[in-house]
């Protein structure tokens, strides 16, 4: 997991303690996403926001790490630093720390689920 930009071995061993190595409980990424409330929850019509963005508070811990990974990748020259930087001069720096915490998740998601798999980054102009 340390492959990835702004996961070190402790960020790594925290969420390997918190989610485990075990995918066969999450189907897809999606469904990691949702069960650490990293999934948007919002929907409106005609202007109006109805509900609020999540339901329940998930995973402090991992949420803290996720964050303080996203924040860390934000500053590198990586695509998820450019992601970063995109979202929050569009939305601000709080969504785009979820956002990229997100991304983040669902790296991390693939990573477990195939033990061949590598992270390879894209590079900060895709």
């Amino acid at each position: 997991l340390d492959e990835i930009p702004g996961i070190g071995p402790v960020a790594a061993a925290v969420i390997l303690a918190e989610i485990g190595v075990d995918m066969s409980r999450f189907p897809t990424a999606g469904h990691l996403c949702s069960w650490a409330k990293f999934s948007p929850g919002i929907s409106s019509s005609a202007g109006k926001t109805k509900g609020n963005g999540s339901t329940g508070h998930g995973n402090r811990y991992l949420a803290r790490v996720l964050g303080e990974a996203a924040v860390g990748v934000g500053r590198t020259d990586t695509f998820l630093g450019e992601r970063h930087r995109r979202i929050a001069r569009r939305r601000g720096k709080k969504r785009a720390i979820v956002a990229v915490g997100r991304s983040i998740l669902i790296i991390i998601w693939h990573l477990l689920q195939d033990p061949d798999a590598r992270f390879r980054d894209l590079g900060a102009d895709h």
